[in-house]
């Protein structure tokens, strides 16, 4: 798997920052103490919790770990290393199910604010779907933003996939509805709808998810369902309070969080699964259409700890 092996390289560099913010701190610690007591405890809490891993994943994390280091009786600090990447690995498993669009007729919405990366990431989406051998239709239903058409357009081509859009400024809804037709004459696996976020009007964004929604369920009621949000992961704690206003708004399933090459704040992907019990699906190291892939708490935890991939 070439093209793993490169992304996993590319996962260690770009995680460069959020290591230098989490692991130095905690390999300090382990290198720093002699003995496991709760100044130990208390000195990796407080480095996760400045690596933006949240306070719930946090607290479960050095939960988890108290409890093991008790059950294997262990009394060296340096043994907990790889008892705390387990314990963080545990916290973000996403699970095989996670991905059940890709096999099934499916309508995708993703939706996010502005600046996150949020059509580039619906263009590398539709060219990985496409190299799995799906067929795909793409709906610029973005219609508020006037480059996010020419945009996704550009990634459509590039891509290879069909795309259905509307006028600058048309409703979303009707672009949507357009797009279940041709998907539905196209015989396509997977239709992939770029939306607008605007989350400080939440109820305009409500309002135009409701109608989305309903036009899927009464043209489409067949296809599975996947919403996903873009979120910029160098927005740290930023970007978990943006996912809890999404959830309020739209029923979310997955996250793909983009930019961790250029953060110290890649904790958050621990953060949002623990704190929303959403999970991250997919994430972003780079501009490439190779560097969006699939969310693995394996790969991710290794890379940032910079373990030689198994």
């Amino acid at each position: 798997m070439e093209e793993k092996k490169g992304f996993f390289k590319r996962l260690v560099e770009g995680l460069a920052k959020t290591r230098d913010n989490i692991v130095s701190g905690i390999d300090a610690i382990f290198s720093g103490f002699s003995s496991i007591d709760d100044d130990f405890y208390d000195e990796i809490e407080e480095i996760l919790v400045m690596g933006d891993i949240g306070i719930n994943a946090t607290t479960s994390i050095i939960d988890e770990l108290k409890h093991k280091v008790k059950e294997q009786n262990i009394k060296e600090p340096s043994e907990c290393k790889q008892l705390l990447i387990d314990s963080i690995k545990s916290q973000m498993n996403v699970g095989e199910t996670a991905y059940e669009f890709e096999n099934r007729k499916s309508v995708v919405l993703v939706i996010g604010v502005n600046g996150v990366g949020k059509t580039t990431s619906v263009g590398k989406l539709a060219g990985k779907l496409k190299d799995q051998g799906r067929k795909v239709v793409l709906a610029a239903a973005d219609t508020f933003r006037a480059a996010a058409g020419e945009q996704l357009k550009e990634w459509a081509d590039r891509a290879d996939v069909e795309i259905i859009s509307g006028q600058e400024g048309s409703d979303p809804a009707s672009v949507v509805y357009d797009a279940i037709a041709a998907a539905k004459a196209r015989d396509a696996d997977v239709l992939l709808c770029d939306t607008a976020g605007r989350l400080h009007n939440k109820k305009n964004l409500m309002n135009e998810l409701g109608k989305i929604n309903r036009i899927i369920e009464r043209e489409y009621p067949e296809a599975f369902r996947e919403t996903l949000v873009v979120l910029d992961g160098t927005t740290g704690q930023n970007a978990l309070s943006q996912a809890r206003e999404f959830k309020e708004v739209a029923d979310i399933t997955g996250i793909i969080l983009t930019k961790l090459d250029g953060t110290a704040k890649g904790g958050i992907a621990v953060a949002i699964h623990a704190e929303l019990g959403i999970p991250v699906k997919y994430i972003g190291v780079g501009e490439s259409i190779d560097d969006l892939q699939k969310f693995d708490a394996d790969t991710f935890v290794n890379a940032l700890f910079n373990q030689t991939e198994k």
